[in-house]
């Protein structure tokens, strides 16, 4: 067993400890410390051959602490005043079974260099933090953010509140009449949320732009012409259940960005943040689908937003041509997006990896 020693604390280490506990022998260790539950563990290179608790009584306060594992015992202990010892035990001679560990062994003029060496450390961390130019509109940005986040939580909680009230009044009828009822907060949010991908494209934000225009201008394509622009669509079921995952995606996801930009968060709201959106993207997206489904044949009866070409051609290509090539971006969208906010899943959410010692 080999022992070192600071001034704050000391280190036992026991190495080649079997993996089976067998027998009830222990090792006795009589530190200088008052009194001290440890572990005495089996060595290959000795008869002893368990795992078990024992006090020592010795002559001051420490504070141990204690690691097994299958190949050795490492016991820390903590001095709570901060001196050096003499020796590790309170006999004048040396135990037979311990002896120095020179590799970790920290004498007084070593714990002075190492306290130099961290002071160094620190000193020259400062120099280089006060040589980047500190932004001058740093507390701006994170005002507007702050803010931009606040009102989006507040219209998306207003829709989603709206509608569950709605739902548990009115049942069944809610859906047929959501879109005359949200619409304008609807139309609200999703106009102003247009400033997500210009935060993007500006460096305001670090998240990329492609997956904030596919998620932007794909709901508003929704809103506005498919649902906007057509009196039928308006009263369809369907924009209930749009409306419904979009509004509970956002209640979750604004929360956290409000709270990132003042360098606040809550692990309860991270982890919600990144979850939810498995079930809710692809029931938001099926009901995207569902309705580019319903408006194709109206389009195709009402001639709306078709391209007439010059009369030479005498060729009309009708916009319903154009939802059945939106409905194939429409899943390769998702597929983007369900791939990013995964591996976005996967740092925030998945264990971290451990430095090898």
């Amino acid at each position: 067993m080999q022992w070192a020693v600071c001034d704050s604390r000391c280190s036992l280490l026991g190495e080649g400890l079997s993996a089976q506990i067998r027998g009830e022998t222990c090792l006795q260790i009589p530190l200088r410390t008052t009194r001290f539950s440890c572990i005495s563990a089996p060595w290959v290179s000795s008869s002893v051959s368990s795992v078990q608790r024992h006090s020592t009584h010795t002559e001051s306060h420490i504070q141990p602490a204690y690691k097994v594992t299958q190949r050795q015992l490492n016991i820390t202990v903590r001095k709570k005043e901060s001196n050096w010892w003499e020796r590790l035990t309170k006999q004048e001679k040396r135990p037979l079974f311990l002896a120095p560990d020179f590799d970790r062994w920290l004498d007084e003029s070593d714990a002075e260099m190492e306290l130099r060496e961290k002071e160094e450390e620190r000193i020259n961390k400062m120099r280089i933090e006060s040589r980047v130019p500190k932004d001058p509109f740093r507390h701006l940005k994170r005002g507007y953010l702050f803010m931009y986040n606040l009102v989006q939580f507040l219209g998306f909680s207003w829709i989603f509140v709206n509608m569950t009230v709605r739902l548990f009044i009115l049942g069944k009828d809610s859906f047929y009449d959501t879109f005359h009822t949200i619409s304008d907060m609807m139309y609200f949010c999703q106009t102003l949320a247009l400033m997500e991908s210009v935060n993007s494209l500006i460096g305001l934000v670090r998240s990329p732009l492609i997956p904030s225009l596919i998620q932007v201008f794909g709901r508003n394509f929704i809103l506005f012409i498919i649902l906007g622009s057509m009196e039928e669509m308006q009263s369809r079921a369907v924009v209930f259940f749009i409306f419904y995952a979009w509004s509970m995606i956002e209640i979750f996801r604004y929360p956290f960005y409000m709270l990132s930009s003042i360098d606040m968060e809550w692990k309860v709201l991270t982890w919600i943040r990144y979850t939810i959106w498995i079930p809710l993207y692809p029931f938001g997206a099926l009901g995207e689908a569902v309705s580019v489904i319903q408006a194709i044949p109206i389009f195709s009866e009402t001639g709306k937003f078709s391209l007439r070409l010059p009369n030479p051609l005498n060729v009309t290509i009708n916009f319903s041509f154009f939802l059945q090539i939106y409905l194939i971006l429409l899943f390769l969208g998702l597929f983007i997006n369900f791939r990013y906010l995964y591996k976005q899943r996967r740092q925030k959410l998945g264990p971290k990896k451990k430095k090898m010692k």
